[in-house]
């Protein structure tokens, strides 16, 4: 085997795509043989049993008088100090810039000579919403141009890092694309089932647009026998319930909640919708496809790259309840289509996002990027600045 590595990973450990993809990375690597050190404020959610190689380290932030708002970035940043200084760390790989990337390049900067290598991937809202927010930009820039590798999980993403930060263009930035365990997430056994249901999973956050998924469940449903399940929680969860009470959908809709395992869900659904403003990539979507169910979203950000339309799906503009609602129907009317789609959704799945080899190029990067010379620690106040 080639050499272990010692890796630190941080991440939100909640249910976003970006805690997932991370938690899943650091997880392989670990069972790979590399030790693996996630630091965060609390376990990642899939991170749920023992893993040989697999450590965790709670950041604490305490609050002090003099301090109005949480001082987690700095809590993060000497909690990387510590974990690299006593398990020797190679490098730390950490997901979404603010306040990951921040404090791991702080870090950088007590540790000094010999310090580890930075390695930054990108999301998605931590470019397009939080990242471009003025009052951010100048921080999220530099922390990106400070990092010794950036990675992305779409072309889309690439460019909007360029062109809404403003990050230089010779800052190379790698797309290695989100991965699944198609082992895991993967149709159900024996014949379908025949049932009539609707899924959508998400953080119910506003650009999730879950009223939508509501509004296009109501116009397929005229008519029809069918059912929406959606998973997770959030912000939009209250309205979207009253949307269903007012609508007179209750009987037909059940919210689940936050759910560690949902496979057999996606396993008996029939269509997922996903009608976001802002997709980066689409992981919920690709957990779909890999287990065979079509996909109805937005023609937005990242998932045309994921999404083949007409062949694993259908895109439609964003907002336009109408057409996804008609091309819902369609998937629920004829089965030849479905049967169609939902073969070339596993196949997508199969042939282009499967774990092993994109875990292999987040390796390779690893030991690419250890093997450059490091970038300098230190750089002159406002160097990047617009």
């Amino acid at each position: 085997m080639s050499q272990r590595l010692r890796i630190g990973i941080s991440c939100y450990p909640t249910f976003g795509g970006s805690g997932i993809l991370a938690t899943e990375l650091g997880l392989e690597l670990a069972r790979r043989g590399h030790q693996v050190h996630f630091v965060s404020s609390q376990i990642p959610f899939r991170f749920d049993g023992f893993v040989p190689n697999a450590f965790f380290h709670e950041v604490e932030a305490r609050g002090y008088p003099l301090f109005e708002h949480d001082n987690y970035a700095l809590a993060l940043a000497s909690k990387m100090v510590e974990v690299a200084t006593f398990a020797g760390l190679d490098l730390f790989h950490v997901h979404y810039a603010i306040p990951h990337a921040t404090a791991g390049y702080l870090a950088r900067q007590i540790l000094g000579a010999g310090a580890f290598r930075l390695v930054t991937t990108l999301h998605g809202t931590d470019i397009t919403v939080v990242g471009a927010d003025r009052s951010y930009l100048p921080v999220t820039r530099f922390s990106i141009e400070a990092s010794d590798l950036v990675t992305v999980p779409s072309r889309f993403l690439r460019e909007a890092t360029y062109e809404n930060l403003g990050v230089r263009r010779d800052k190379e930035i790698e797309v290695i694309s989100n991965f699944v365990n198609t082992s895991q997430y993967a149709p159900a056994a024996g014949p379908a089932t025949g049932e009539r249901l609707l899924v959508h999973n998400s953080n119910f956050r506003p650009l999730k647009r879950v009223e939508d998924v509501v509004r296009i469940f109501a116009q397929v449903r005229k008519g029809r026998r069918c059912e929406l399940l959606l998973i997770g929680d959030g912000p939009e969860r209250s309205k979207a319930e009253r949307m269903v009470r007012a609508l007179g959908l209750s009987g037909s809709v059940t919210f689940l909640g936050k759910q560690l395992n949902f496979v057999e869900v996606l396993q008996r659904a029939r269509v997922f919708l996903l009608p976001s403003a802002s997709e980066s990539f689409g992981l919920a979507a690709l957990e779909a496809l890999s287990c065979g169910v079509p996909v109805v979203a937005s023609r937005v950000g990242g998932l045309p790259e994921v999404i083949d339309h007409c062949e694993s799906g259908f895109l439609e503009p964003v907002g336009d309840v109408p057409a996804m609602a008609t091309a819902v129907a369609r998937l629920l009317d004829d089965d030849a289509l479905h049967a169609r789609m939902s073969r070339r959704a596993r196949e997508t799945a199969v042939s282009r996002f499967q774990m092993p080899p994109l875990v292999d190029r987040f390796e390779a990067a690893y030991r690419r990027v250890l093997r450059m010379p490091p970038l300098p620690l230190a750089r002159s106040a406002g160097e990047g600045a617009s």
